[in-house]
C-alpha cells in the first residue's frame, strides 16, 4: 500500500481553511480515481517542532504507486492539487511512503 500524508502548517485564516476543506477540497479528494481511503485528522494533531506547528493531517491512501501516479494524472487528480493553492496559505509538506 501506498500512503500519501499531506501535513498543513497554521493558515492565515484557520475558519477559512476548514470551510473551504471541508466543503471543496474533500469533495474533489473524493473524486479522485483509484483512491483507497483517505481521512484526515484537524484536532488532537501536535508537533514534535514547535517551531513547525500542525493545522491539519490527511492521509490518501493507494494500493500501488501506478496507482497513485494514474489518480494525479487524471482531471480529478489535478483540480484536487491544483486546489491546494486555494486555501493552503500556511504551507503543506507532501510526504510518500510505501506501507
Amino acid at each position: 500500500m501506498i500512503r500519501v500524508t499531506v501535513i498543513y502548517g497554521p493558515p492565515a485564516s484557520a475558519s477559512a481553511f476548514d470551510a473551504h476543506y471541508k466543503d471543496v477540497h474533500c469533495e474533489l479528494v473524493a473524486k479522485m480515481p483509484l483512491l483507497r481511503g483517505f481521512t484526515y485528522s484537524r484536532g488532537g494533531v501536535a508537533s514534535s517542532d514547535a517551531a513547525k506547528p500542525v493545522h491539519l493531517v490527511a492521509f490518501l491512501d493507494y494500493d500501488t504507486k501506478a496507482d497513485l501516479e494514474a489518480s494525479l494524472g487524471s482531471e480529478e487528480g489535478k483540480a484536487a492539487v491544483a486546489d491546494v493553492a486555494n486555501f493552503a496559505d500556511g504551507g503543506a509538506t507532501i510526504l510518500t511512503v510505501e506501507i
